[in-house]
């Protein structure tokens, strides 16, 4: 995959899969800013801006403006911040549904705001991180399922409204990540049937890609063999 010169952010960009899209994308030419709500050392290649909170509307919109001057513009955005969390209804507290809306949903909302003044005219990129199980919430999922599903109208509102500026905006929808948290977590699990985020990456990558640029508004399942 050729990103010669392209310039992209990466929000959660030092989690699992962040480092697995920016460590790619690095790999195939791009300039890469890792955004995460934790300082910390990134991928070699990737320059990190101060801890943030995406949440932070006018923060998001400042960091944003840093990356932009830095770089001259910012040609694609992969919308990585996130989290996860399993509760019942019944024994769950509705808190839960908001704080997963905060860092699933407004994380997005707020980065694809703060990205579109950055963008080139002749266009860009926007990769959003939905879920397999926002199609059909499983046992404890609820408000993760929710907020995900969140993301996936997030996806398709925003594909249509930037038709016209030639800024396509997918999803992917992977299904459960082999990542160290997620095996502690289902010890158990056949780990094989996982998707690696070095796999999922590559779906990415292929996103922000001028090959991709016939795509828009598409939610693009990525399941491994679960």
């Amino acid at each position: 995959m050729d990103l010669k010169d392209k310039v992209i952010v990466v929000t959660g960009g030092l989690g699992s899969l962040g480092r697995a899209v920016s460590a790619a994308a690095v790999s195939a030419g791009a300039k890469v800013y890792a955004i995460d709500v934790v300082d910390g050392k990134p991928e070699a290649g990737v320059e990190a801006t101060p801890a943030l909170d995406l949440g932070d509307s006018e923060a998001t919109k400042k960091a944003f403006s840093d990356i932009a001057s830095k770089a001259g513009r910012i040609d694609a955005l992969v919308n990585v911040a996130g989290g996860f969390a399993w509760e019942t209804i019944d024994e769950g507290s509705i808190d839960t549904w908001d704080f997963l809306y905060k860092l699933n949903v407004r994380t997005a909302v707020n980065a694809s705001k703060a990205v579109l003044a950055h963008m080139p005219k002749s266009g860009g990129r926007i990769v959003n991180i939905s879920a397999a199980g926002s199609v059909k919430a499983d046992l404890g999922l609820g408000a993760y399922a929710a907020s995900k599903s969140g993301v996936s109208r997030l996806t398709e509102a925003l594909a249509e409204e930037l038709k016209s500026r030639n800024i396509t905006v997918n999803a992917v929808q992977p299904s459960i990540i082999d990542t160290k948290p997620n095996r502690d977590a289902m010890p158990d699990a056949d780990f094989a049937t996982w998707v690696t985020p070095a796999a999922l990456a590559d779906v990415i990558l292929f996103l922000i890609s001028p090959q991709a640029e016939a795509i828009t508004g598409a939610l693009i399942p990525v399941v491994g063999r679960v």
